[in-house]
């Protein structure tokens, strides 16, 4: 046995002329009708977000992955060039203060 489909509260009140509510009442519980439904919309688009990635996202942020490991290398590979190139220029420094070699 199937129940007919719901009527759609988007585009007619369905308390609209029921013998015991005013206009307002009417008004007012098809506004809560709408906003359940909109309510109602809105956990079922976010349930379908959560259970499959978004394929486009997930291409663009290995991009990102990428281009990041890149940076990470090249930021690596200058810190060391800075730390050889002050080793070479100076290898013993000899601070004064408290006769230590650096």
């Amino acid at each position: 046995m199937s129940s007919p489909p719901p009527p759609d509260v988007f585009a007619e009140n369905p308390y609209l002329n029921h013998p015991n509510l005013s206009s307002i009442e009417a008004d007012v519980l098809w506004e809560y009708v709408k906003l359940a439904q909109n309510l109602k919309l809105l956990k079922q688009k976010t349930r379908n977000l959560t259970e499959q990635p978004d394929a486009r996202l997930v291409a663009r942020l290995r991009a990102v992955e990428n281009k990041m490991g890149l940076i990470l290398t090249l930021f690596k590979a200058s810190v060391w060039g800075v730390i050889n190139e002050q080793n070479v220029a100076s290898p013993y420094n000899l601070d004064t203060t408290n006769d230590t070699l650096r």
